[in-house]
């Protein structure tokens, strides 16, 4: 703990200011650069493109119809792209970024698909593959599973421009890759990427026009924060039809283990079983094998030979495998429709988002899809495993993962995105005292004034909070909380109550109050209102009246409320305010005698 004012806490924030402007100055002068260089324009779209999108067989969801004409509009611009591509995992991020790649090579220019896996980049071009079939779209694979003599051709090929889409891992990074026309580069989960590679991406980005994808949350007060530094798409709303996957967290049970496989086999499904230990990996699959005689099961991690590793994968992808014993290789990613079962082993000794990850592996089409999470005694777990993993359990709704996410990796998250030595800072510092810092560098290294944000201070004897009975995670309360408290537009503190309202059923007249005053604080603070307060039988409000102009518009305001006088500077005493009344009749009355007109 540190007293506000005092030198400690005086030195925490010098520190962290130091070590943000350090990360945030790369930022500004991408920013600055990527202003001033003359990027390639793409043309609008022609037929081509067109018939590319209506093979598409599914329908668009609203974000990423959105996120799709973001990506757009900006390579249409003569200005190098920077966007940040934000989804829940199988919410549709790779159709936003294939539909960003046929653009690119119908305006003449390669592609670079960088990923930070083997797995993930065979999954992607597999996926590319299929998709771009009926295009005459060049598509080609550098990675470690492509044999040394593959790879030397294939590097000629992309110098000489006869390869319009290349993906592949930090290969692609390597200083003997050399492209012919480099126009797009697309990077998943950039955050996995190392210090060296990033520094060759920074290259790129000043170049080519740079998408990023990712499933890492951003707290919504850090994405405000950097938003004037880098564009940044959302995508929340999950695919039409899809099934919520059904979480069960269960103690290690043979029985348990074979009638989930067994369920999965009968419908004609597969399994992936993650047992986290490659020294016993395979005394993990035998166990499995005896359990379940008739599966076909195999065995993957990343210390395998990589053709070893490819061509299982491959029988798996083709369904000649029935259950895949697995270490989280197949975290990122990896995107097969007929695996609906998942079974974590010791689900205690993952993390959150990982653990969010991985459920993401299952459910990617519209058949009910299973998790199952095996944990010791629950008695013999830590405290914060148990909330975790009740956490896991709780939110199961399509889009609540990502929430909940959100939740957990409020301070996480922001550290991926700026960089892993900020989370100390975060931590040290708080979130909103950090994102205040953020604001304030970003600013001055602008060279634009910083002002602060005004907070209107409610205190009305009105009883408003989250109940526990209702919202049991004391760390979800307080999420919700300070979200209301940030809220600046009503429509954000609808989309709080909806959230709330489908996690958690209706609101108790507790929480319908609370959502009242924070539509009221919204609209109180947009008029210069600084404080609502009760003050012997009166209302009294503090204005933030910084011109004669506005005093005049509150005084017209008040005189329709007789019992209203000024006492200046800067407040307005209220008698005669309805104290009994319902907290919807105050908020109503307000509205008519303080804010209307």
């Amino acid at each position: 703990m540190d007293r506000l004012g005092g030198r400690t806490w005086q030195a925490k924030q010098r520190r962290a200011r130091q070590n943000i402007e350090g990360i945030l100055r790369e930022l500004v002068d991408l920013y600055a650069a990527r202003q001033v260089i003359e990027g390639f324009a793409f043309p609008p779209d022609d037929d081509v493109q067109q018939a590319f999108e209506a093979a598409f067989p599914y329908e668009l969801t609203p974000d990423q119809k959105r996120a799709i004409e973001e990506v757009k509009r900006d390579m249409e611009r003569s200005r190098v792209m920077d966007r940040l591509l934000c989804g829940d995992v199988g919410f549709g991020k790779t159709e936003v970024a294939m539909r960003a790649a046929m653009k690119a090579v119908l305006g003449g220019k390669q592609v670079a698909v960088l990923v930070p896996t083997t797995v993930l980049a065979f999954q992607h071009y597999m996926t590319f593959t299929r998709r771009f079939a009926e295009f005459p779209v060049r598509i080609a694979m550098l990675s470690r599973l492509v044999p040394e003599a593959e790879q030397r051709s294939l590097l000629q090929a992309l110098k000489k421009g006869e390869i319009d889409i290349i993906i592949g891992t930090h290969r692609l990074l390597s200083d003997d890759v050399e492209f012919f026309d480099l126009g797009l580069v697309v990077l998943d989960e950039e955050q996995r990427f190392g210090v060296l590679q990033k520094e060759r991406l920074k290259q790129l980005r000043r170049t080519a026009d740079v998408l990023s994808m990712t499933a890492t949350p951003i707290p919504r007060t850090l994405q405000m924060a950097l938003s004037g530094l880098m564009e940044i798409s959302l995508i929340r709303t999950p695919p039409r039809d899809r099934l919520a996957v059904q979480t069960h967290v269960v103690h290690f049970s043979p029985e348990v283990i074979r009638s989930a496989i067994e369920h999965e086999l009968r419908r004609g499904g597969q399994v992936y079983f993650v047992h986290n230990e490659v020294e016993t990996l395979d005394r993990m699959a035998a166990l499995v094998q005896d359990l379940c005689p008739m599966a076909r099961i195999a065995v993957t991690h990343g210390q395998m030979p990589p053709r070893r590793l490819e061509d299982t994968m491959l029988r798996f992808m083709q369904g000649d495998v029935d259950v895949l014993v697995t270490t989280t290789i197949i975290e990122n990613g990896v995107d097969i429709p007929n695996v609906n079962t998942l079974i974590v082993n010791n689900a205690h000794r993952f993390g959150l988002a990982q653990l969010y990850q991985l459920r993401g592996r299952v459910g990617r089409s519209y058949r009910r899809a299973y998790t199952y999470l095996i944990v010791p005694p629950m008695a013999e777990l830590s405290e914060v495993a148990r909330r975790r993993l009740a956490a896991l359990r709780e939110f199961t709704e399509l889009g609540s993962g990502f929430r909940l996410a959100a939740l957990d990796l409020e301070l996480r998250g922001a550290g991926e995105l700026l960089g892993r030595r900020q989370h100390g800072h975060m931590q040290a510092l708080g979130l909103d005292a950090y994102v205040e810092v953020i604001r304030q560098a970003v600013a001055d290294l602008k060279n634009e004034p910083y002002q602060p944000p005004r907070r209107t201070t409610l205190r009305l004897p009105v009883h408003a909070e989250i109940p526990d009975d209702y919202m049991p995670s004391e760390r979800h309360r307080m999420y919700y909380y300070r979200a209301l408290a940030e809220a600046d537009t009503v429509e954000r503190v609808t989309v709080l109550a909806q959230e709330i309202r489908d996690c958690y059923g209706p609101l108790p007249e507790a929480v319908e109050n609370l959502f009242h005053l924070a539509r009221l604080r919204v609209e109180l603070q947009r008029e210069g209102v600084t404080e609502l307060s009760v003050q012997q039988d009166a209302l009294v409000l503090r204005l933030d009246v910084p011109d004669d102009a506005r005093l005049q518009t509150w005084l017209r305001r008040l005189a329709r409320w007789p019992k209203a006088r000024v006492e200046p500077p800067d407040r307005v005493i209220l008698s005669g305010w309805p104290q009994t009344a319902p907290v919807t009749e105050l908020v109503d009355w307000l509205r008519t005698y303080v804010l209307a007109g």
